[in-house]
């Protein structure tokens, strides 16, 4: 099924249900090339919207009812915007926590009924939650004409991953979803919140995503322990620096002065934040002088620094980067996410991208008896409405 299919199949269902036609909007996946572990570090990410899409289906209600279907796992959810509290579905949560941020903020708005689905695969790093959240976001904002502007969107979409869903995620897929640009990447400063894009249209490259198919238990309390690290060696760095704020205003050399302070665990978490951020910089500057070399040898230093200093890697994401750094056809390759499992981003000669994936399949399958999944992607546009007859991505 084609994208401009399922969209059809979405909105044709939601005629079904509810006897009127929607308004579509299309919401992206996202995927981040380089800048890993370095957002809640108040540090530099270079995110892309997508070609992996939700589609929602949605119109304004007279009432204050909510009535959503989730396509893909046919199910019903319906509330009232009287009573927002969690559901032991969880999936509605991801929705509701964005109706509680708009109440909030002060918005007057009625109910609405809602369809949505897609084809980002969950589980594998690709950010459906954000996907969900800002979509549903910029959905509501269009068809009740609340004229909120776009980074109030990014941010109320992120406070109801944080605070209703509970999953203190920083705000990078959030905010790639609403301002991801067609040939683009986008340098975003998570600290002051601006953004610079950067050309990525190589027409002879692929993004490829392996996914491990795993996903360890490690992840969440990992993920937590690594950002109580980074904040213990800033609060022992300051005790020096009182103008040190996160590892931001950290260089190294202000690091290695404090190594024998440090446990070694925190140093090396530090140290990884603090040259992940140079390397990204790095990254941009490649990018400007299209030099696809450079750029994807930096990715394979972030894999190294993730595996060897961070240390969110497992043997499975090793593996598939592994088997790769060394072809000529492969500008670069790294885990990508929180780690322990989920995907590889792989920069990839277009025809080289079917011989190479089975291969890694082949491989991976006879290493751990599991069938790696491989995604081929483009960069999309962010968030947007769907004009009637628009083709879908």
């Amino acid at each position: 099924m084609n994208d401009l299919d399922l969209a059809k199949k979405i909105k044709n269902k939601f005629v079904q249900l509810f006897n009127e036609s929607p308004s579509m909007f299309r919401s992206p996946g996202r995927i981040n090339l380089i800048g890993e572990h370095t957002d809640y570090n108040m540090g530099y990410v270079l995110p892309a919207s997508i070609d992996k899409i939700l589609y929602l289906a949605i119109s304004p209600r007279k009432d204050l009812q909510c009535k959503i279907f989730a396509y893909d796992m046919d199910d019903f959810f319906e509330c009232s915007l009287d009573e927002i509290k969690k559901s032991n579905k969880h999936w509605p949560n991801f929705l509701l926590g964005v109706v509680e941020q708009f109440k909030i903020a002060g918005n007057k708005f009625n109910g609405f009924n809602c369809v949505f689905g897609g084809n980002i695969p969950i589980g594998a790093g690709l950010s459906s939650s954000a996907a969900l959240e800002a979509g549903l976001g910029f959905a509501l904002n269009q068809i009740f004409n609340l004229n909120i502007d776009s980074l109030s969107l990014v941010k109320m979409a992120q406070r109801a991953e944080n605070e209703f869903v509970g999953v203190n995620c920083g705000i990078m897929d959030q905010y790639i979803n609403i301002f991801g640009k067609t040939g683009n990447v986008l340098r975003l400063d998570c600290r002051s919140l601006e953004r610079e894009y950067f050309p990525f249209d190589f027409r002879n490259v692929s993004i490829v995503l392996i996914d491990t198919k795993v996903s360890h238990s490690l992840a969440h309390s990992e993920y937590n322990q690594r950002r109580k690290e980074c904040s213990k060696g800033v609060q022992i760095i300051k005790e020096r620096y009182p103008e040190v704020e996160n590892l931001r205003d950290v260089s190294i050399n202000m690091l290695n002065e404090f190594q024998p302070k440090l446990k070694n665990s925190i140093y090396k978490r530090c140290k990884y934040v603090i040259e992940e951020n140079e390397r990204l910089l790095e990254a941009c500057d490649a990018l400007t002088k299209k030099d696809l070399k450079s750029f994807g040898a930096l990715m394979n230093r972030t894999h190294e620094g993730l595996s060897k200093d961070y240390e969110v890697s497992c043997k499975e994401l090793d593996f598939l980067v592994d088997i790769l750094k060394d072809n000529p056809k492969v500008y670069g390759s790294r885990m990508m996410g929180g780690g322990f499992g989920g995907c590889t981003i792989n920069l990839i000669e277009k025809d080289a991208v079917k011989k190479i994936s089975e291969e890694v399949q082949d491989k991976y399958k006879k290493k751990f008896g599991v069938e790696a999944k491989v995604y081929e992607t483009q960069i999309s546009d962010g968030t947007n409405l769907m004009e009637v007859g628009d083709e879908a991505g």
